[in-house]
């Protein structure tokens, strides 16, 4: 499986420094790439496909939000696949943009008792999920999607973060 080539872009204040994000994002991504190609039999296109991420604050993903799912409100993640994937089938050589929002990550990992790092990890592998054609607007989608992040979470040490 080819490597990813990841973007980041840091657009607001109190985000660990971008050198941390990077290490995390390779680390947490790329355990959710081979996941998903060892465990689904995702196929990756032979150039290190590209993955944006932004790391944002509440206010910025609030308008994107409004703007592309008329939901004006702050959300934790957005993503937005570049090119139409089903499951299983073969990703471009842009997969799309992760944006992240600060103020909402650490309001819900402090609701959870959890690590801020922890609850971030998460949700670029349910963002990242996304990439691939994965999503949870049903209940046997949600089913199929939870247990691919619970699996990678499980390989990163992590917790099940559907668990009661």
């Amino acid at each position: 499986m080819a490597a990813l080539d990841i973007q980041i872009s840091v657009e607001s204040e109190g985000w660990p420094p971008e050198a941390a994000l990077e290490a995390l994002a390779a680390r947490v991504l790329g355990a959710a790439a081979r996941h998903i190609a060892a465990h689904e039999g995702q196929p990756f296109p032979p150039q290190p496909p590209e993955v944006s991420l932004v790391f944002t604050d509440d206010a910025s993903i609030r308008a994107i939000n409004a703007e592309w799912r008329q939901q004006d409100k702050p959300t934790n993640v957005l993503s937005f696949p570049a090119f139409p994937v089903t499951p299983g089938g073969m990703p471009g050589p842009m997969l799309g943009d992760i944006i992240l929002a600060r103020e909402t990550l650490l309001r819900e990992a402090d609701e959870l008792g959890k690590p801020f790092e922890a609850h971030l990890t998460h949700l670029l592998v349910h963002g990242f999920l996304h990439l691939f054609g994965y999503d949870h607007m049903d209940e046997a989608e949600a089913e199929k999607m939870e247990g691919l992040e619970t699996g990678i979470l499980a390989g990163l040490g992590l917790s099940d973060p559907y668990a009661d």
